[in-house]
């Protein structure tokens, strides 16, 4: 850990892992993969663009990011909470309607056709 101005920062280097293969996923649904005890939404919106979040919603704490609804906000994907349909920015984790929500997301990537998420240690 780090101090920083009063903040504390974790330096330990995040890792990759491996969660799914890329053709196991439905473009434009949501999937739940557990990562390090940690529950986190895929989206697949094409081959090339692949978004990971909290599978908890921001407002309410519940499971169900992943049976949200997608979309976008012109360029923007999106996903809609199934709850009560908060709608944040796959890319940046941004609340579209409410912006002191934010759902936490994380960067992925593919190798050999496997989806990898960049977590904590």
């Amino acid at each position: 850990m780090t101090l920083i101005e009063g903040r504390k920062f974790d330096t330990a280097p995040a890792v990759w892992e491996r969660v799914c293969a890329v053709d196991e996923l439905e473009p434009s649904f949501g999937e739940v993969v557990l990562v390090r005890m940690k529950q986190i939404a895929l989206f697949l919106i094409s081959p090339s663009e692949i978004y990971a979040v909290s599978h908890s919603d921001p407002a309410t704490d519940a499971p169900v990011i992943a049976r949200g609804i997608v979309g976008s906000r012109g360029e923007r994907p999106t996903i809609a909470s199934p709850l009560h349909k908060e709608v944040y920015d796959l890319g940046t984790g941004e609340c579209l309607v409410q912006p002191e929500l934010f759902l936490e997301t994380f960067r992925t990537r593919v190798v050999g056709g496997f989806i990898e998420i960049e977590v904590a240690p």
